[in-house]
């Protein structure tokens, strides 16, 4: 069964949608609702849905915006809107189906066997980035596999400067200035890594040990190849000392 999520600043079109949705699906079930995206925002970064039904014209955060703040996502995006102009820009920011309110039960029926097939892609990538993980063990770890946005990533590990930590997202900073934003934690980004070049120096960041250019010893930093500075912190400093020796 879908799991969904109904983002709409308004209470009556929350309640239709839902209506429509168990009255004429028996394929998904509604999770949460908001009428404020700040609160769904938070909810997501921590939940994860197959499918988030979201409306464009909300007086705090229109649609796009939200979009925007999401950042990476692995479910499907529904627009529901009563302004068929949004089509486009709907499509660009890689929204699987737009729904003009009032909704058609049709269009509803269409929709969901989209964010089937959708999500039917994902569970097929998630096995093949298992597969490619236990591979990438094997040897060495010469590349690491992300998945990301519905598409399967292959890293170099030695392209890798530095990995930066955002509650559930992380950011991998790339040689030649190159970075990717991915729905991991830093814990499970450093499982993927060879322990042999990388070092969590802090809480938050994870380091290629060959991609260092300065450590400042006063200071407690270690400069980047890419002349980021990274702080290292005092728990960690003497298991940092050693790994460099």
């Amino acid at each position: 069964m879908l799991k969904a999520v109904i983002v709409d600043d308004e209470h009556k079109a929350i309640q239709s949608l839902s209506w429509e949705l168990t009255n004429f699906s028996k394929e998904i079930e509604i999770i949460s609702t908001f009428t404020n995206p700040e609160l769904a925002l938070t909810y997501l970064a921590s939940n994860k849905p197959d499918c988030v039904f979201l409306d464009i014209q909300m007086p705090t955060m229109d649609g796009f915006q939200f979009l925007e703040r999401l950042g990476t996502k692995d479910f499907a995006v529904v627009i529901t809107t009563a302004y068929n102009e949004y089509a486009i820009k709907a499509l660009k920011h890689e929204a699987q189906d737009y729904l003009l309110k009032p909704i058609d039960t049709d269009d509803l029926k269409d929709t969901i066997e989209r964010v089937k097939k959708y999500n039917a892609k994902f569970i097929h990538s998630d096995k093949l980035e298992r597969v490619l993980l236990d591979f990438n063990k094997k040897y060495n770890h010469k590349k690491i596999t992300i998945n990301t946005d519905g598409k399967l990533i292959f890293i170099s590990s030695e392209d890798i400067i530095f990995v930066e930590s955002d509650g559930n997202y992380c950011t991998i900073y790339l040689a030649e200035n190159q970075k990717k934003v991915v729905t991991k934690k830093l814990k499970e980004i450093g499982d993927l890594l060879p322990d042999n070049s990388f070092f969590r120096i802090h809480n938050s960041y994870i380091i290629n040990l060959n991609r260092i250019k300065e450590f400042l010893k006063t200071d407690g930093y270690v400069i980047m190849q890419s002349n980021h500075r990274i702080p290292v912190a005092r728990q960690r400093k003497s298991d940092f000392l050693g790994k460099l020796e």
